[in-house]
């Protein structure tokens, strides 16, 4: 009986075995509710970092709320010209190069022209031998009038034989005929003289206009052949182009061409100098379309050119739907309009800085499409957040997303 009474007695090892799980599934309640209130707490007490959208202040052209279409293309000069010559010959003499401004009727290159010079002495002196044969047949004319009128008066008086009298014709008609044949053969040595002049000409490259050189494509000793017939000689001297006469040849696609006419106000935007707009006027609607881009090319003018612009820029062109008035044509510092917010009914932005976002009061211009512009609060170059979140505060941490 003592036996099975020991037997049935819980020993105090046995108690510290069996309770000791039980006591720490009890902590574990406490220890999660602690670990969830230091979270909440951190969470609370820590900055935020809202991750958003940026734009830079920028410049816009009021220009924007009546344009209603842009198109893309290139400066071109409606009058260019690769000169070349009608001679084949040796490059002797270069007076130009690259940029070179020259006048009407300049000369710009040399080529060789010892043969071309010789045959024009050869004509000059047999013009002179044609004068001398013409003086020589009119004396000739002359000697045979007076004997032919001798001849007649004394064959009607029968003391000279009609024959003579005949013989005497005869001279003064081939006297005649020799006056005609010099003058023809003088005609001919002068028409010969104007075609040596001419290929002489040839041989001096002269400027047909006004212009700018663009390329020089020969050097000296070059041989310059008008059809470019083998693989070493140069078809053209240099190209040049007429800078007053370039304008916007931009595609404007064929579902839109009804919006475009002529004489419609423009603003010509060149990538090279990105901060000017150009007024300028639809001067052609090109009548074809390519098939190719399902595209019209329009011809835009400058109204007034600018010494900066130059052949083959890229080039924007912003058809306008009525002309800007003279307080329209500068531009305006703007944020996109999605960057302005209202708080506490005063106007503001978010400015990005050190990676904080500073409120920033500004004072509101005119809409000019998907841009507001602003008076006074911001600087171009300033970095601006778009379309805050709400919960956004002053000197909250900010990063920009990424793509």
């Amino acid at each position: 009986m003592s036996d099975s009474l020991h037997a049935l007695r819980i020993s105090g090892d046995d108690k510290a075995v069996s309770g000791g799980p039980r006591r720490r599934r009890r902590r574990w309640p406490y220890v999660l509710a602690l670990l969830v209130a230091a979270g909440v707490a951190y969470w609370t007490l820590s900055p935020r970092t809202f991750v958003v959208e940026a734009a830079t202040v920028g410049l816009a052209y009021p220009s924007r709320t009546i344009t209603t279409l842009t198109a893309s293309g290139y400066i071109v000069a409606q009058r260019k010209a690769a000169l070349a010559t009608k001679a084949t010959a040796q490059l002797v003499w270069l007076g130009v190069e690259e940029g070179s401004r020259i006048k009407k009727g300049e000369i710009l290159a040399r080529l060789e022209s010892a043969d071309v010079e010789a045959a024009r002495k050869l004509a000059v002196h047999e013009l002179s031998a044609a004068r001398y044969q013409i003086a020589s047949a009119e004396a000739e004319l002359a000697d045979a009038r007076l004997h032919n009128n001798r001849m007649k008066k004394l064959a009607a008086g029968d003391y000279v034989a009609r024959s003579e009298h005949d013989v005497a014709k005869a001279r003064l008609d081939k006297a005649e005929a020799a006056l005609s044949q010099a003058k023809a053969t003088l005609s001919a040595r002068a028409e010969a003289l104007h075609k040596a002049e001419a290929e002489r000409g040839y041989t001096d490259l002269e400027a047909p206009f006004d212009a700018v050189v663009l390329t020089k494509n020969a050097d000296i000793g070059d041989i310059i052949s008008p059809l470019g017939a083998s693989s070493t000689s140069k078809a053209a001297v240099v190209t040049i182009a007429d800078m007053g006469s370039l304008a916007a040849e931009v595609d404007v696609s064929e579902s839109s061409i009804e919006k475009v006419a002529v004489g419609e106000p423009c603003e010509i935007m060149l990538d090279a100098i990105p901060g000017e707009r150009f007024p300028g006027a639809v001067h052609m609607i090109v009548p074809t379309a390519d098939r190719t881009k399902a595209t019209v090319l329009v011809k835009v003018r400058f109204t007034t050119l600018d010494p900066r612009v130059l052949p083959e820029m890229s080039a924007k062109v912003a058809f306008l739907s009525r002309p800007l008035a003279a307080s329209e044509t500068a531009p305006r510092v703007a944020v996109p309009a999605t960057a302005v917010i209202s708080r506490d009914s005063v106007d503001a932005v978010f400015v990005m800085k050190d990676g904080k976002a500073v409120l920033t009061p500004v004072t509101l211009g005119e809409t000019l499409g998907d841009m507001r512009a602003v008076a006074s609060g911001l600087e171009v170059g300033q970095k601006v957040i778009v379309s805050p979140p709400a919960k956004l505060q002053n000197g909250d941490a900010v990063a920009l997303a990424e793509g």
